[in-house]
């Protein structure tokens, strides 16, 4: 965990204790404090050394936050949280996992049960102590029984979008010392799968010892979990991060073993079988000759194991990207020729469902326009929040006040570097009404439509309505999960796809990585049906812009190539659609 998220995770502890006393105001700019830390390029750690004033500079940190965060960074600790967590001592974190259980909820149940952890919830609802707490009922109760399992569950893994910096803050850390000739993150982490359980590095070197005493010397590193001469593990925050050194001639076949998947690396060592070859972490063997194949791991003539593109060149196939090998049928297109040219980071030129302060947003038009030609992108659609069922807080903006943005957006669009496109991210009501009227939509430019409540059982139907409407042009984040807090919409993706695909309809992968929705196979489900994609950010904040690599490999992941996807396309191409 850097500096920042440590820091930030601070704030949000504090959020999250004051919203469970009750408090007004304040859990909202402690998180808004939170995300802009996260965000700060620089490190807030070293900021913070030059005193309060010095804080200035990050947005919604003011006297009393930086202060907090001067104290943290001097002393380790903030008095007034730790005087919050006595008088809360509950297991926060685990227990708003669980969906509809948020910090008021956790700090009620507290009160009435002495609820503090997981387990303690769950034998609660058993035995149906949470209906009789007033304010809550059979349903709630039911509910939360339900929900316990996913969210102990979703406590073993963890979210890409904070595993992969985390792994990438090791690689950096590690790739320029004079011992290591070769490094990649490995595992589930290197094929962008959307949650996490260990981060997995290789390391080709000759000199095993020295490596791992570096590793074990990583800042990120909380403490030493084991350590021998070709391997050690660390845990960082809740994770723990494994380091294997190899002998470099044979990093492209370790490289090929430990990113997986197992699936992938079953399907492909029976092809090696059917060519009397083995393959396997030291190479690719050709075992004609030998009698017993298993007897020794290196066994036979040596024909690849260098490179990871020799290992598939040995089965007479292209390489393969890291995001397709899940045994979903790469290696028969590879075998084929049929496999897809991906889309890459750099073809993205816009974003299609961005939030401003006139909804949920912290950022005004401007400064999110501003933000977005800075990020490099082409062009932008403020897309905020229109009224409806599951907008938290209310802040959703009524149709009356949608027309007072359309000119706005108008106004900021004559003075920016980029188009700028008018927008609305409607809800879809459990029977498929849109929330905004259609003579509104009409003079939008841009009209996402997304379920924001009623996120259980099948949605098919409502999503299907929604894409049907002639001015709906994106179904956002389409099934309206939480990775490891909620699963969302049942979503018949097939369906949906072709209703998307007749009716010149996006379908959005959701690049925020607590959503990635859609996710890799539901995007590969809609490309095959012949579906547009659209990668959105759905940010809040310009900061937000760079979560876009992480729907872009979830569509990379779904096999989608650049001609696929709405926003590669310039603008003139892109107006071309939404018309």
């Amino acid at each position: 965990m850097s500096a920042n998220d440590d820091i930030a995770a601070r704030l949000e502890e504090f959020a999250d204790l004051l919203e469970a006393q009750d408090v007004d105001y304040k859990p909202r700019a402690y998180r808004r404090a939170a995300e802009n830390v996260r965000a700060h390029p620089g490190d807030v750690a070293r900021l913070a050394h030059g005193g309060e004033d010095a804080l200035d500079e990050i947005e919604g940190v003011g006297d009393a936050i930086a202060s907090k965060i001067v104290e943290y960074v001097e002393t380790g600790e903030i008095a007034e949280l730790e005087d919050l967590r006595e008088e809360l001592p509950v297991e926060m974190g685990e227990l708003t996992r669980v969906e509809g259980v948020g910090p008021k909820t956790v700090g009620t149940l507290y009160e009435a049960l002495g609820i503090t952890t997981l387990e303690e919830l769950e034998a609660a609802a058993a035995a149906g102590e949470i209906q009789e707490v007033s304010g809550f009922g059979a349903k709630t109760e039911q509910n939360i029984l339900e929900n316990v399992e996913f969210a102990r569950e979703a406590t073993e893994r963890e979210l890409l979008g904070e595993a992969r910096p985390r792994g990438e803050g090791v690689v950096d850390y590690l790739a320029g010392r004079p011992e290591v000739e070769r490094i990649d993150l490995a595992g589930s982490l290197r094929r962008w799968k959307e949650t996490i359980g260990d981060v997995d590095v290789l390391v080709a070197t000759e000199e095993g010892e020295a490596v791992v005493d570096a590793f074990t010397d990583w800042p990120g590193a909380d403490a030493v979990i084991e350590a021998g001469d070709q391997k050690a593990s660390v845990r960082s925050g809740e994770v723990r991060v494994d380091l294997r050194v190899v002998d470099p001639s044979e990093f492209g076949s370790a490289l090929q073993y430990f990113t997986g998947s197992k699936d992938h690396n079953v399907k492909i060592r029976n092809v090696a079988i059917d060519r009397d070859l083995k393959m396997n972490e030291y190479g690719v063997f050709d075992v004609s000759d030998v009698e017993d194949p298993d007897a020794d791991q290196r066994a036979g003539e040596r024909i690849a194991g260098e490179t990871e593109e020799g290992m598939y060149e040995a089965l007479d196939m292209p390489w393969m990207p890291p995001e397709l090998r899940e045994n979903w049928g790469e290696i028969e297109a590879a075998r084929d020729g049929d496999l897809p040219d991906l889309i890459d980071e750099g073809d993205v030129r816009g974003d299609l469902h961005v939030h401003t302060n006139w909804s949920d947003g912290d950022y005004t038009v401007a400064e999110m326009v501003e933000g977005a030609a800075s990020f490099g992108h082409d062009y932008l659609a403020i897309t905020d929040h229109a009224t409806g069922p599951g907008m938290v807080g209310g802040v959703g903006v009524p149709d009356d006040e949608l027309r007072e943005q359309i000119e706005e957006v108008r106004a900021v669009a004559e003075e920016a570097d980029i188009p700028v496109f008018t927008g609305v991210e409607a809800n879809i009501s459990t029977d498929g009404e849109i929330s905004v009227d259609d003579d509104v939509l009409t003079e939008l430019d841009v009209v996402v439509a997304s379920p924001h409540a009623g996120l259980d059982g099948d949605g098919t139907d409502r999503l299907v309505a929604a894409v049907e409407h002639p001015e709906v042009d994106i179904i956002g984040h389409p099934t309206g999960r939480y990775i490891n807090q909620r699963s969302g919409l049942d979503v018949d993706v097939e369906r949906l796809a072709e209703a998307a695909a007749d009716n010149d309809t996006a379908l959005e992968i959701n690049a925020n990585p607590a959503r990635l929705d859609l996710g890799g196979g539901a995007v590969k489900t809609a490309v095959e049906a012949g579906a547009t994609i659209a990668i959105n950010t759905d940010a809040h904040q310009p900061a937000s812009y760079d979560l876009v690599r992480y729907g872009v490999h979830t569509a990379r992941r779904g096999w989608a190539e650049e001609t696929d996807v709405l926003n590669t396309r310039d603008v003139e191409g892109l107006r071309e659609f939404l018309e």
